[in-house]
C-alpha cells in the first residue's frame, strides 16, 4: 500500500481514464440498442445503459480531478502546452454532455416526463453520442501529450541508471 500513496500525482490519471472511456462508450451503445430495438429487450438496454452511463459519469469526473492534479506537474515540460489546454476543454466538454445525459435519464423516474419518455431517450442517445464523439477527441489529445510530448513520462537517462 505504501508504493501506491508514494506514486508521482501525475501517475493517478491514466489509472482513472480508462474505467469511464469503457463504462460511457459501452453505455452509449447500451442505450443507442433501447431506441432502436422493440420494447421488451428495451428496457434491459435501457437499465445497463443507465447504470453504465452513470459510473462513467461518476468516473469522468474523477479523471478529469486527477487530471487537475498532475496538470501542475506536466505542463512544465511540454514544448506545445495548447495541447494540454485543448485536452482539459474536451474532458470538461464531455464530462458536461454526459452529465446532461445523466440527469435527463434519472427525470425518466418523474410522472410529467412519462408521455415525453421516447423523446427524452432520444435527446439522452444524442448526447451520449456528442459525449463520445468528445471522448475520442479528447483521447487522441491525450495520446499527443504522452506519445508526442512525454507528457508524465519519465524519461531514464541514456545508460539506464538505476535500473
Amino acid at each position: 500500500m505504501e508504493e501506491l500513496l508514494s506514486w508521482r500525482t501525475e501517475a493517478w490519471h491514466p489509472l482513472t481514464v480508462h474505467f469511464p472511456v469503457a463504462l460511457l462508450l459501452f453505455g452509449t451503445l447500451a442505450k443507442l440498442l433501447a431506441v432502436l430495438v422493440k420494447p421488451q429487450p428495451a428496457a434491459f438496454w435501457h437499465r445497463m445503459g443507465a447504470y453504465l452511463l452513470y459510473a462513467g459519469t461518476a468516473g469522468a469526473w474523477l479523471s478529469i480531478y486527477t487530471g487537475d492534479l498532475a496538470d501542475g506537474i506536466v505542463s512544465r515540460n511540454l514544448c506545445d502546452p495548447t495541447v494540454l489546454k485543448r485536452h482539459e476543454l474536451a474532458a470538461y466538454n464531455l464530462a458536461y454532455l454526459f452529465t446532461a445525459a445523466s440527469v435527463l435519464d434519472l427525470s425518466f423516474a418523474l410522472a410529467w416526463v412519462q408521455k415525453y419518455k421516447k423523446l427524452l431517450a432520444v435527446v439522452v442517445v444524442l448526447l451520449m453520442l456528442a459525449g463520445s464523439a468528445y471522448l475520442a477527441y479528447t483521447g487522441h489529445l491525450g495520446a499527443r501529450l504522452v506519445y508526442e510530448q512525454a507528457g508524465g513520462v519519465q524519461v531514464p537517462p541514456a545508460d539506464c541508471a538505476g535500473f
